[in-house]
């Protein structure tokens, strides 16, 4: 189920302050790239997850209802569904009324009576539904393990940045943050 992101996050789990704190940088000449790392560091702890660390919206596109009508998503943790579509042959989208969906936020899955739910009229990418995801709308929200991870891997990148050496590899990441990720990270089999 292919996913796109509709409203990035109001702000990242970790702040400038908090980083240059633990990277022990007390000027201002490398705030632009402790941002860019500590906005990295999150899509990388993000991305080997499976989890969203700070509320965003991201829109969803099947093609048709699951005949269990039990929507299983890869990405965590659920929040709501803020809308729901249908697209007709001629490319329109309808609204569906966001009330037919309950949203299990324990096993990460929208649920429907599959009898209730309308076929599309388009054979392909016919639904779209907008998913509100995030641990919540503030850094204190994320737990702190995973913040202390984008710490840690912050610090990594920070003090890897020059020319690296034959034999060694900066793209590998620090045992003790894959360690610190280990019991968040999302399963699938599909």
């Amino acid at each position: 189920m292919p996913a796109y992101l509709l409203t990035a996050p109001a702000a990242e789990p970790l702040s400038l302050d908090d980083a240059r704190r633990y990277l022990r940088v007390e000027h201002d000449d490398d705030d632009a790239t402790i941002a860019a790392l500590i906005a990295a560091a999150r899509n990388h702890v993000e991305a080997l997850t499976r989890r969203v660390l700070i509320t965003q919206t991201w829109r969803f596109v099947r093609d048709d209802w699951p005949g269990d009508g039990r929507i299983r998503l890869r990405m965590g943790p659920l929040r709501g569904l803020s809308a729901a579509r249908l697209i007709d042959a001629q490319g329109t989208a309808a609204a569906l009324d966001a009330g037919l969906f309950v949203a299990d936020r324990a096993s990460n899955t929208l649920t429907a009576s599959p009898w209730a739910l309308p076929v599309p009229g388009r054979a392909t990418a016919g639904i779209e539904l907008d998913i509100a995801l995030g641990f919540g709308p503030a850094p204190e929200d994320v737990p702190d393990m995973l913040r202390h991870a984008i710490r840690m891997l912050v610090a990594h990148w920070y003090e890897n940045r020059g020319l690296v050496g034959i034999g060694q590899s900066v793209a590998m990441m620090p045992p003790t943050v894959a360690a610190m990720l280990t019991s968040f990270r999302a399963v699938s089999l599909c």
